[in-house]
């Protein structure tokens, strides 16, 4: 006979709800209570770094601007700024967490930097072309450029774009990167750029004359540089005048003020020596094969002149006999 002991399990005690909770906020308490010497502490070393961390930059920028490098200055002096903010942080982090390892954080870093680098490659690409606009210089502040189709003056040169101001007033905000990319044109790289104009004169009227009178008028205009001086050349024919084109060298902030006088000179000394200035005309020629005067070219005028002896019309062309047979000889194959 087999004698069987049942073990009788005491369950446990069940917890007052609001006794368990008292108890874990008294904990967190505690602990937050522990760990507040070390929070102040690195409050503290922040607000100590994110000081140091102005004053570097605003030294940087300092240094650069007497060199006149002022936007490489600004750029430099943020970067400086965000990595002492960086090394900060990190710092307070293990201040205030101190089972956290400083290498920990580095390792970390370095995984989450493929993720960070694929978040922010324009970001990042951006900032590359900025400094490097900054250190090579192809433009400066106040230069005249055109890039990606728009044409104004450069305001400032930021770590992730330029700033451009149009003629008309707006501000176009272009990526660093598009620009470093991009064929750039610059207004103002020289002291004086050369512009132009096509003005056409009338056949009967002497082009050598033109030219001197133009020149001259050219010269006369305050702002037109006299070293080079302008000059005028005859360039092509057109259907109602002769092509003459005017240069003329200016500073290169003035070309569409000088430009507009320049043409109101020469138009001016057009009209004082007698030099006219053909619209485009057309000549149109009608024939109405039906009128009763087509083929007679003393009555019929398609463009030459009539006269006693004018063209005869091929009906009224006629071969002599004799004539005819030596053409069909001539024309017959060879035997």
């Amino acid at each position: 006979m087999n004698n069987t002991v049942v073990a009788h399990v005491t369950p446990p005690p069940v917890l007052d709800p609001v006794s368990t909770v008292v108890a874990t906020l008294h904990l967190w308490w505690n602990s937050f209570a522990k760990a507040l010497p070390s929070i102040a502490g690195g409050i503290i070393f922040l607000l100590i770094a994110w000081v140091v961390g102005r004053l570097v930059a605003r030294g940087v920028r300092r240094a650069f601007f007497h060199r006149d490098y002022a936007d490489l200055g600004g750029v430099l002096g943020s970067i400086a700024f965000g990595f002492i903010m960086l090394t900060a942080v990190l710092v307070a982090s293990v201040i205030v967490f101190p089972s956290v390892k400083p290498g920990t954080i580095i390792s970390s870093l370095g995984i989450g930097s493929v993720a960070i680098g694929f978040a922010f490659k324009d970001i990042l690409q951006n900032l590359l072309a900025g400094i490097l606009l900054l250190i090579n210089r192809p433009f400066r502040r106040g230069d005249q450029v055109i890039v990606k189709g728009f044409e104004g003056t450069v305001e400032h040169i930021q770590s992730r774009a330029t700033l451009i101001k149009t003629y008309d007033g707006r501000r176009v905000i272009i990526p660093n990167s598009d620009i470093y990319t991009s064929a750039v044109t610059i207004h103002t790289a020289f002291p004086t750029v050369r512009s132009q104009i096509e003005v056409g004169i009338g056949y009967g009227d002497d082009p050598d004359h033109a030219m001197r009178v133009f020149r001259q008028a050219m010269a006369g205009v305050e702002g037109v540089e006299q070293d080079p001086g302008p000059d005028v050349l005859a360039v092509g024919f057109g259907d109602s005048t002769v092509t003459l084109r005017a240069r003329w060298w200016t500073a290169p902030k003035v070309t569409i003020g000088i430009k507009a006088k320049v043409i109101l000179a020469i138009r001016r000394a057009a009209q004082e020596n007698g030099i006219d200035l053909p619209f485009p005309t057309t000549t149109v020629l009608f024939h109405d094969q039906t009128d009763e005067a087509d083929g007679d070219r003393t009555r019929q005028r398609e463009g030459w002149p009539a006269g006693n002896d004018p063209p005869r019309a091929l009906r009224d062309v006629r071969v002599s006999p004799d004539r005819a047979a030596g053409l069909a000889q001539e024309d017959a194959p060879a035997a």
